[in-house]
């Protein structure tokens, strides 16, 4: 079975150009991931980041929402590789491709799941800016949670839902590939000791 990633970031910066979040300004916080290895959900702070650089370079793929646009370009600005080299599947993306629109990540989990965010990105870097870091450690990790059940329920069911004005509606997904993705790559172009 592939080992999977879902992983998050969570992000500050002062500059947002009419609700524009431009990665280049962005200073990275948190990483939150899911391993489907060990089934654990595990932070990392900044300064921690040389613990999660092992952990990504040895998946065979990665699981984000958004993230091939934002958190992996973000990411890479930390490490000191390349890891669009890891195979990677963005829930927006396969979303978009079929609906012809992004969503939220909102949107989808309170259709789908039943349940929505605990809070906005907005709010996770006030909490961070006020020392409430377990709260934004929290916060990443219930996202990663919402992603990761998200790409659960779409490999079982083949669809996921959103609210369209009054009605759940349906985004049938082709997943018949998602989970075949493997890194081509032998060997990642950094490597950590553990």
């Amino acid at each position: 079975m592939p080992r999977a990633i879902t992983f998050d970031i969570e992000s500050i910066s002062d500059s947002v150009v009419r609700g524009h979040i431009d990665v280049n300004e962005q200073e990275l916080i948190v990483v939150a991931i899911h391993d489907s290895l060990t089934n654990e959900y595990t932070s990392f702070d900044k300064e921690d980041l040389p613990k999660l650089w092992p952990i990504l370079e040895h998946a065979d793929f990665l699981i984000g929402y958004n993230s091939n646009s934002f958190d992996i370009p973000l990411l890479n600005r930390y490490y000191p590789g390349d890891l669009t080299h890891v195979p990677s599947l963005d829930l927006l993306v396969e979303v978009q491709s079929v609906l012809g629109r992004r969503l939220r990540l909102q949107s989808l989990a309170e259709a789908t799941l039943g349940r929505g965010k605990s809070g906005d990105g907005l709010k996770a870097g006030e909490w961070w800016r006020e020392g409430k870091k377990d709260l934004v450690r929290e916060y990443c990790i219930e996202d990663v949670r919402l992603t990761r059940e998200l790409y659960d329920y779409a490999m079982k069911h083949g669809v996921l839902k959103y609210k369209d004005l009054r009605d759940i509606r349906d985004i049938k997904l082709d997943t018949s590939k998602w989970s075949e993705r493997k890194s081509t790559v032998p060997s990642m172009t950094h490597a950590f000791q553990l």
